[in-house]
């Protein structure tokens, strides 16, 4: 084979190798449930999804910003959606309650998308009808948002990144509620009676007028913390999974059955998390649900060890439902482990590119004998090289230069290798 031929096959070959380890590699065991996955987190702010009138007639326009990992060229990945807290009249989607999340989803490899909704009541002495109407915008918004992810692939050539089908709502406090509502309200029938569509920015349906129309809203699962859901029966089987995680002692949100508080004075009667999750038990939905025992409202946010406890949760469920290699995971874990440096630490292989057409693999847990296997782009088995113990130096010298992958079956354990 000539040298610019051989240059050729060896570009084609690994370009052929490349993309089928990527192919292989998504759901590699650390990506989606760890924060060691990707290091350095971009944000991109104030990206215009929508727009829609106010609770006070003003024309508002919807935004969102965008986290994801520097290093993280995938072009299908996840999306979060998540919608911050308030009561529907404060918060934003830059506050304390869901950056950091945003941030550490990020890292595990997750396009996230932190989204501004319409805050507002007209009526603070009609505040039982007033807040329901909040609820009925932001889930309007909260569609809209979809939609505008699901456009943007399909119109603009995909500028951020995401897999159209694997898109998942979430939120915090009033954003669960945002959430919840955005997926079991999907009958007409569910539309509250004191919702006046001819209203401006009430019309529109089920999936509203904030923008986008024409595609659409529906998401692969929800993330619920500390919100509640007006009804729990709107949960019907084949509706979408939840996960959810709710202190004991909140007296904003009921942690069951109760009425919603604001400055100790009850508003609505709402079904919070541990209803929602004995409705979802009852007609076999995925669902998963941790409490916070004697936990308040939503603390994640003040409160090291609930923030663990939530992250955990919700990325363990998540990372389930993607990838149906991992081990279900409901509950905390340590989602920092680096699961790289730990396979590292039980098979290395060094250096790669080999050097002098020499290379070392090191097993710290190696015993008894084992045989590296030793096969070129195209599979054929090259060389294969019998030792014993932890550590051992195959001799490559007589191999041309190109990609070839080692594989030692006794230890499970198969890898690229470049010699030059």
């Amino acid at each position: 084979m000539r040298p610019m031929n051989r240059t050729v096959f060896f570009l084609a070959a690994l370009s052929a190798s490349v993309a089928h380890l990527a192919a292989q590699s998504e759901c590699d065991g650390e990506r989606y449930r760890y924060t060691s996955a990707y290091n350095n987190v971009s944000v991109s702010e104030g990206n215009i999804y929508g727009s829609n009138i106010d609770a006070l007639g003003t024309d508002t326009a919807l935004d969102f910003d965008f986290y994801e990992a520097v290093d993280n060229g995938e072009t299908n990945r996840p999306l979060i959606i998540i919608a911050h807290g308030g009561f529907f009249l404060a918060g934003s989607n830059d506050g304390m309650d869901v950056v950091p999340m945003c941030e550490d989803f990020a890292r595990m490899g997750y396009a996230v998308a932190s989204i501004s909704y319409r805050l507002g009541i007209a009526n603070l002495l009609d505040l039982e009808n007033e807040l329901i109407r909040a609820v009925w915008r932001g889930v309007h918004d909260g569609r809209a948002a979809v939609r505008y992810f699901r456009k943007s692939v399909e119109e603009d050539g995909n500028p951020w990144g995401i897999d159209p089908d694997r898109i998942y709502m979430g939120g915090v406090s009033a954003g669960g509620f945002l959430a919840v509502h955005h997926a079991y309200v999907d009958d007409d029938a569910e539309v509250p009676a004191n919702i006046d569509q001819s209203q401006p920015g009430m019309g529109g349906g089920l999936e509203g007028q904030s923008g986008n129309p024409g595609y659409s809203s529906q998401v692969a699962g929800i993330f619920n913390v500390s919100g509640a859901l007006k009804d729990a029966d709107w949960i019907q089987p084949g509706d979408e999974p939840l996960v959810s995680v709710h202190g004991t002692a909140d007296g904003t949100v009921p942690y069951g059955t109760g009425s919603v508080s604001l400055l100790g004075f009850n508003v609505t009667e709402v079904d919070g998390s541990a209803t929602l999750h004995e409705r979802a038990e009852e007609i076999g939905l995925t669902h998963c649900f941790v409490t916070i025992d004697g936990a308040g409202h939503v603390p994640h946010v003040t409160n090291a060890d609930a923030y663990d406890v939530t992250l955990s949760t919700v990325a363990g469920a998540l990372s389930s439902w993607i990838c149906a290699d991992y081990p279900d995971q409901c509950g905390e874990y340590d989602y920092t482990s680096d699961i790289r440096e730990q396979l590292a630490q039980a098979v290395r292989m060094y250096p790669n590119p080999a050097q002098d057409g020499r290379v070392t693999l090191v097993h710290s847990a190696a015993d008894g004998a084992w045989q590296a296997h030793v096969r070129d782009g195209q599979g054929r088995l090259v060389t294969t090289h019998t030792d014993f113990g932890p550590q051992a130096t195959l001799d490559l010298s007589g191999l041309p230069s190109g990609l070839y992958f080692v594989e030692v079956a006794e230890w499970g354990w198969r890898n690229p290798l470049i010699v030059r």
